[in-house]
């Protein structure tokens, strides 16, 4: 299997509010930046949306170490939160509906192609690629609202 790291970052500009996202994949010696922007959502559905588009980007089957500074992203596989919510039908332990059910279903296509190593790590500490990633998700937001100012 091709070895693929990926960095991914979300944003918002008011929660909610304007929001973005941003991808770093790299393999070998290749990397590749990919992010976008939506004009009314939240930062956890871009972090979301950043994990979605980065694994939708691999042509084929890879294992992926994908790094993330989102605690809700990285929790609901490591601690198996999406165990849980499909097993209550898609509720919270509280009986309330998942947010993002839409990705989560997504995501865990996706995580059933690949095979993938899940990271957490500490957002707006110096990791260089993590601070690529969250650059990429503001110049996003950034276009977007300038195309509606």
């Amino acid at each position: 299997m091709k070895e693929v790291v990926i960095y991914t970052d979300g944003a918002c500009s008011g929660n909610p509010g304007t929001g973005g996202w941003g991808v770093v994949l790299i393999s070998g010696e290749k990397r590749k930046e990919l992010s976008g922007a939506e004009a009314r959502t939240t930062n956890n559905k871009m972090e979301l949306r950043a994990a979605v588009e980065a694994l939708s980007a691999l042509k084929m089957p890879c294992a992926v170490t994908l790094y993330s500074d989102s605690a809700y992203l990285i929790n609901a596989f490591q601690q198996h939160w999406l165990t849980k919510w499909q097993r209550n039908g898609w509720q919270t332990s509280k009986k309330q509906p998942v947010e993002n059910a839409d990705l989560w279903r997504l995501l865990i296509a996706l995580n059933d192609k690949h095979r993938i190593t899940w990271v957490k790590v500490k957002g707006h500490a110096g990791n260089k690629e993590n601070e690529r990633c969250d650059a990429l998700a503001r110049e996003a937001i950034s276009l977007l609202q300038s195309r509606f100012a």
